[in-house]
């Protein structure tokens, strides 16, 4: 029997706000444990949760920038359950009003073709703290630093199709949400943890199967991978008569599997009910207007202006937009090199997504952590496009800045001695010795291998150590044997 997955994914982002959702304690990552809880975050009695309005803001945000409804009025309510890390023994979070409903992503998939995935909601509510396993024998540490950190939830409609269209589309959401701001899209920090609806049908089914959820993967390749284990796990146990439960799992990337967690609740279990201490969630048109007034150009819209004002082709484009840093450092890089974008485009584009990266992941740094400023880089390319220096003794400068031998491309040329060889003179010195020492080559161009003439010209860079000019080198060089046919 032949089968498909039906996927959806619900993404918990968390918001960068510097207070939490319903109190005034920090937020700030890596604090002593149990030191970011204050008793409105612990419910203490006779404490009251009061909404944070930057959490209202990035949520209307989001919701623009994924076309979605802003919801006029929305309301927050108790979800109750028990976990040892949830001191409240409740969670604050919306339910049957959310902020925001009814959007959508759209992801590129296959050959460039494009799929649009459709967002039931994206709620708001309160992070929970965290259990440590990990710290003490034969315990468990608890860690409230976290509880009330502000959280959007976004869930998306069971469209997705493959372990490929999943990892495509968390991708997409990470790179909006950075780009908005809200998010700082720290994965390992659990900043943007993904949780994965899976299940599994026979093709031509409309029914869906039992599906079952992997918490807290916290990781592109590894959303992929439990995706594609738990399909095979799916299909493994139907065929061999056995049923799915409907559970929550958890991804262990040591071993590549999934492995059972819990029995997965239904919403009835959580004993839902609007809370009593916070008023409704009331949003105007003029609130609406001016976050609208607040967003960036978004990752689709840069890729086009890229594509339109710096000829690049379109894979490089969605590279360099992936990312609002790797975008900002690639528009700072050109406005370095010179100010006509079209020309000096794509070699920065090069530059950036072939000599930059391969450093940054060779070092395991991030864009931010760049050995080489986008004002350095610039520097550089423009230092090839006069021609100062030739592509190949680029990468040695390229170098340099990296070891940090120098503050810029101009100072390491010259310390070096680099200058492009331009002279007439210097380089017909250069293709007249080559033409001496090369009898056989010579002879083979003037038999019609006019190949050779690339022999011939690497003789003479060789000779005047990659300083000589290669356009006019080559030129001089073709001069030169065909005079002598």
């Amino acid at each position: 029997m032949n089968w498909e997955a039906v996927i959806g994914l619900e993404v918990h982002i968390q918001l960068a706000t510097q207070s939490k959702i319903f109190s005034s304690a920090p937020t700030a990552y890596g604090a002593e444990p149990n030191t970011q809880a204050n008793a409105v975050d612990v419910a203490m009695p006779g404490v009251l949760p009061v909404i944070n309005e930057q959490v209202i803001r990035m949520a209307t945000l989001f919701g623009l920038a994924i076309n979605a409804d802003i919801a006029p009025r929305s309301v927050f309510a108790r979800k109750h359950y028990f976990y040892p890390d949830l001191p409240k023994g409740y969670q604050i979070s919306q339910f049957e009003l959310p902020i925001v409903a009814n959007g959508h992503l759209d992801i590129t998939v296959g050959e460039g073709a494009t799929k649009r995935i459709g967002i039931t909601r994206a709620h708001l509510e309160e992070d929970a703290g965290k259990s440590l396993h990990d710290v003490f024998d034969r315990a468990t540490g608890i860690d409230l630093n976290r509880a009330g950190t502000p959280l959007v939830e976004c869930v998306s409609e069971p469209e997705i199709s493959s372990a490929a269209e999943a990892a495509a589309y968390a991708r997409k959401l990470h790179s909006l949400v950075t780009y908005l701001g809200i998010c700082d899209g720290n994965m390992q920090e659990g900043s943007f943890r993904v949780d994965a609806n899976v299940s599994v049908r026979p093709v031509g089914s409309t029914e869906f199967g039992t599906r079952t959820e992997t918490k807290n993967v916290n990781s592109f390749r590894f959303l992929e991978k439990a995706i594609e284990y738990e399909i095979e796990r799916q299909i493994d146990v139907i065929e061999g008569g056995g049923k799915i439960v409907q559970e929550t799992r958890l991804f262990d990337p040591t071993t590549g599997e999934t492995r059972s967690m819990r029995s997965k609740e239904e919403a009835h279990d959580y004993r839902y009910f609007p809370d009593p201490d916070l008023l409704p969630v009331a949003i105007d048109a003029a609130f609406i207007e001016a976050a609208r007034a607040e967003l960036p150009e978004l990752p689709g819209a840069k890729a086009e202006r890229f594509e339109a004002e710096y000829g690049l082709s379109t894979a490089d484009a969605a590279a360099l937009t992936a990312s609002r840093v790797w975008a900002d450092y690639f528009e700072a890089t050109v406005a370095a090199a010179g100010a006509d974008k079209a020309k000096l485009g794509k070699p920065a584009s090069n530059w950036i997504n072939t000599e930059l990266a391969g450093v940054l992941n060779r070092d395991g740094l991030s864009i931010g952590e760049a050995p080489v400023s986008a004002a350095q880089l610039g520097g550089l390319i423009a230092r090839v496009d006069d021609n100062t220096i030739s592509g190949k003794i680029a990468k040695q400068v390229f170098d340099a800045l990296v070891a940090g031998e120098g503050e810029s491309a101009d100072a390491i040329i010259e310390a070096k001695g680099l200058k492009q060889i331009t002279d007439s003179g210097a380089i017909e010195s250069f293709v007249d010795e080559a033409i001496a020492n090369n009898p056989d080559q010579v002879q083979q161009y003037l038999d019609g291998k006019t190949k050779v003439v690339g022999f011939l010209v690497g003789q003479v860079m060789k000779a005047s150590k990659g300083k000589a000019n290669p356009k006019e080198v080559n030129q001089m060089m073709v001069e030169k044997l065909n005079a002598m046919a």
